[in-house]
């Protein structure tokens, strides 16, 4: 029996100027699932992303997520979806700077009015899990890269999300450091019953998915379930 999508999109277009960045682009998401974006550069994969997360709507088509229409969602019903049920994590992990590590990782938690020794303390548990626990009291210009990818991960399952959005985790980091962030990103949102939206352009990252669509001028080009 085939699982109804968690997240789906139907003949989603979006044009920035005369420019069109998705041409009637289907996708669908199980809860529980990773699924692998890929497509080269300026195909529209990141902004299939965007509009799946309800970061920018699209000027035609429809996003339902668990049965709702994310395209008829006002921005702040978009944006406490963002908080609470979506989680992300970025190219460059967009961590804050004034931040130490273990109140980036607490900051959706704060956002959503817990308690900050609660937050922290959820916090810390995720950066150990991350195998980063030594960084909580450091800011993001004292760690390296794949520590602060880490922590970015940490951020985005922390507040127990049902969809992870990851755009280009591993492009900024060395094949070693990529290998173990997508690793411990994989297992964790297994573990925790997550399902990813994984962006990328690298077929080794996409190797950690359950399968694969391709973008190409727009369009998504394969979308078929997995068996």
């Amino acid at each position: 029996m085939t699982t109804a999508p968690l997240l789906l999109a139907s003949g989603i277009d979006k044009a920035y100027g005369p420019t069109p960045a998705l041409v009637g682009a289907d996708f669908a998401l199980r809860a529980g699932e990773v699924v692998a974006v890929m497509g080269p550069s300026g195909s529209g994969k990141s902004t299939l992303l965007h509009c799946l997360a309800g970061i920018v709507r699209p000027d035609a088509g429809t996003i339902t997520y668990d049965g709702r229409e994310l395209t008829s969602l006002p921005d702040a019903a978009r944006s406490a979806l963002r908080r609470s049920d979506f989680g992300f994590v970025f190219q460059f992990g967009q961590l804050v700077p004034e931040l130490t590590c273990v109140e980036n990782v607490a900051l959706p938690l704060r956002l959503n009015g817990e308690r900050r020794r609660s937050a922290e303390l959820k916090a810390q548990e995720w950066l150990t899990r991350l195998e980063v626990e030594d960084v909580g009291g450091k800011r993001p210009g004292e760690i390296s890269g794949g520590q602060g990818q880490r922590v970015a991960v940490a951020r985005a399952l922390v507040t127990a999300p049902r969809v992870i959005f990851a755009d280009e985790p591993t492009g900024a980091l060395d094949s070693l450091n990529g290998e173990r962030v997508m690793q411990l990103l994989t297992d964790a949102s297994r573990d925790t019953g997550a399902a990813v939206v994984l962006v990328t352009h690298e077929a080794r990252v996409a190797a950690y998915s359950d399968r694969e669509v391709v973008v190409r001028d727009g369009s998504v080009r394969s979308s078929e379930w997995a068996v």
